[in-house]
């Protein structure tokens, strides 16, 4: 997944160079350290089995609020709709339940899980700053900085839940 990011300049290039032999050596090392890692600290979670469940849920249901705010967004400014379009109705019904029950699934799921993502997702973010900024493009639309933005915060929270013992993991 790192590599075909890198492939479509969503991250740095140095994550698709290929070593003699044709294999993404950057790529593959760094998810194997980051794998690790995150394999490593789960040792000390008391429930690592739920802990990892309700972290991947949260890491998913994330990008899926996102899509489906898209989809709101797309069929209430007409995007792509012929005038008087029947299709477009139902489809902004189903964006709506959509965003309505993901938005759902992710306060069920928690606040703590949340933040915990921000911690992850910020790093991620970085390094498509980087990608960005290599392809000497504009790296955050108005809206992409928000959410940008907000995932710094959930980080920054949950980095300070995790110090003061608010939140054990």
């Amino acid at each position: 997944m790192v590599f075909a990011a890198a492939k479509d300049d969503d991250l740095p290039k140095y994550f698709s160079r290929l070593n003699d032999r044709g294999v993404p050596q950057n790529a593959v090392l760094w998810t194997s350290i980051f794998v690790t890692a995150i394999l490593f600290a789960v040792q000390f979670v008391s429930d690592a089995l739920d802990f990892t469940l309700d972290l991947t849920a949260a890491l998913a249901l994330l990008p899926f609020a996102l899509a489906s705010g898209y989809a709101v967004k797309i069929a209430l400014r007409h995007d792509g709709y012929r005038p008087g379009d029947p299709k477009r109705t139902t489809e902004l019904v189903i964006a709506v339940l959509s965003l309505v029950y993901t938005v759902f699934l992710l306060w069920a799921a928690g606040y703590v899980f949340l933040f915990l993502s921000g911690i992850l997702l910020a790093p991620a973010s970085i390094l498509y700053w980087r990608a960005r900024r290599e392809q000497g493009v504009k790296i955050f639309t108005g809206s992409g900085l928000v959410v940008f933005a907000l995932v710094v915060i959930c980080a920054v929270i949950g980095v300070i839940l995790l110090s003061t013992g608010f939140v054990q993991i």
